[in-house]
C-alpha cells in the first residue's frame, strides 16, 4: 500500500514594516494623479479590495524613491533570506524536527532572483545537511503556494520517511513602479504585499491533514491575463481588467476536470480554501463554485490583514482553516499565471 503525505506543520512569517491602506491611498494620491490622467477614477480600489493594512519588505517611504534592479533585487535577497529562516525554523520547531533531519527543500518565489538560491544561502545558517536536495521554482507566481506543494508532495511520496520542507516566499511590494503610468500598476499599490510560509510533509507518518490528490489546469491561449514583463528598471506587471470575468466562465469546468482525474466531483468537496486574489477574484470564485455569497470568509479576512502576497497567501487561509477545524474534504485553490489553475484535495486525519 503507497504510504499517504501528510502535511505535519504549516508556518507563516511577514516583514516588520506595516503600511497602512489609508496611507498607501494617500501617498499613490500624491505620487501618481498629477501624472495620470485616470488616477481619481482607479483610486477607489484602495477601498474596494476590503484591504486595511499590508506587511513590506521596505517602510512606505522607500517606494517614493526611483529604485533599478540593483536596489531591489538587493532588498529581495536580504528580507526573503530573513522569511524563510523564519518560516521554515517556526515550521519545523512545530512539527518537532531539526533542520539536519531534512531530505529535500521545495522554495517558491516570483518576485525576485537569487543566484545561489535561497536555501543555500540560509544552509549553513540553519543547519542543513551537505547532501540535501534542493528545488527553487520559479514563475509560477500566485498559483505556486499549491502547485508548489503538489510538487513537494510528489517528493515526499517518492520516499516515504523523507522529510520535504516546502517554502513560498514573495515580496511582490519591491515591484511598485513610480515610472509605470498604468492601470496595472495603480491597483498592485493597492493590492500586493509580502510574505512567507513553509510547510513539513512527510509520507507514512501523523499530521495534521492527508493531501489526498493534486492537480493543475492549463488554460490555452491565456498568456496575457498575469505576469511580468522585465525591462531595465525591473519587473512590470501584467493583470488584465477580464481575469474576475475569465475565472467565473471557465473555473469550474477546469476544477471539475481536476477533480474527476483524482475520482472525485465538485460534490465531494466540503470546503474550498482559496487564494484571495483579490475581492473582485473572491466573488468570481464563489458564483463560479457554486458557493454562497461571503462563504470564502477566512480568505477575506486574510487578504484584509495581509493584501495579496501571491504564493504564501492561500497557506495563510490554509492555517487559520485549519485552526478553525476542516472538514472531512478540502480543496486548496489558486490561479496563477500561465493561465493556470492549481488545486490539491485534503483529508482530514482522524
Amino acid at each position: 500500500m503507497t504510504a499517504t503525505v501528510k502535511l505535519v506543520s504549516l508556518a507563516v512569517a511577514v516583514p516588520d514594516n506595516i503600511i497602512l491602506q489609508t496611507d498607501a491611498a494617500e501617498t499613490a494620491s500624491r505620487l501618481f494623479s498629477d501624472r495620470f490622467q485616470d488616477f481619481k477614477y482607479l483610486a477607489r480600489v484602495f477601498e474596494s479590495t476590503g484591504i486595511r493594512k499590508r506587511h513590506v519588505a521596505r517602510p512606505l517611504s522607500w517606494f517614493e524613491e526611483p529604485h533599478g534592479w540593483e536596489d531591489r533585487m538587493t532588498a529581495y535577497t536580504e528580507v526573503a533570506t530573513e522569511l524563510f529562516q523564519r518560516a521554515a525554523t517556526k515550521a519545523l520547531q512545530r512539527a518537532g524536527v531539526e533542520a539536519h533531519q531534512v531530505d529535500c527543500i521545495v522554495t517558491v518565489s516570483s518576485t525576485g532572483l537569487a543566484t545561489p538560491s535561497l536555501e543555500a544561502r540560509l544552509a549553513g545558517k540553519m543547519g542543513f545537511r551537505r547532501d540535501i536536495e534542493r528545488v527553487p521554482i520559479f514563475g509560477l507566481g500566485c498559483a505556486a503556494g499549491v502547485s508548489g506543494l503538489a510538487i513537494a508532495t510528489k517528493l515526499a511520496k517518492s520516499r516515504p520517511g523523507a522529510i520535504v520542507l516546502f517554502v513560498a516566499i514573495e515580496l511582490c511590494s519591491l515591484a511598485f513602479r513610480l515610472d509605470e503610468l498604468t492601470r496595472p500598476n495603480i491597483i498592485a499599490t493597492a493590492l500586493f504585499g509580502d510574505g512567507g510560509a513553509a510547510c513539513v510533509l512527510r509520507a507514512g507518518e501523523s499530521g495534521i491533514v492527508e493531501i489526498e490528490s493534486t492537480g493543475e489546469h492549463l488554460f490555452p491561449d491565456s498568456l496575457g491575463i498575469m505576469g511580468w514583463k522585465i525591462d531595465d528598471t525591473g519587473f512590470g506587471i501584467i493583470l488584465e481588467q477580464s481575469l474576475p470575468v475569465f475565472a467565473e466562465a471557465h473555473l469550474r469546468s477546469a476544477v471539475a476536470g481536476i477533480l474527476d482525474r483524482a475520482g472525485l466531483s465538485l460534490s465531494d468537496i466540503d470546503r474550498f480554501i482559496c487564494h484571495p486574489g483579490g475581492a473582485k477574484v473572491l466573488a468570481a470564485l464563489e458564483s463560479a463554485l457554486h458557493l454562497d455569497e461571503g462563504s470564502l470568509d477566512i480568505e477575506r479576512e486574510v487578504i484584509g490583514d495581509y493584501g495579496n502576497m501571491s504564493s504564501p497567501t492561500v497557506l495563510f487561509v490554509l492555517e487559520r482553516a485549519i485552526a478553525a477545524g476542516l472538514p472531512q474534504r478540502s480543496a486548496l485553490l489558486a490561479l496563477g499565471p500561465g493561465f493556470s489553475a492549481s488545486c490539491i484535495t485534503l483529508k482530514r486525519v482522524a
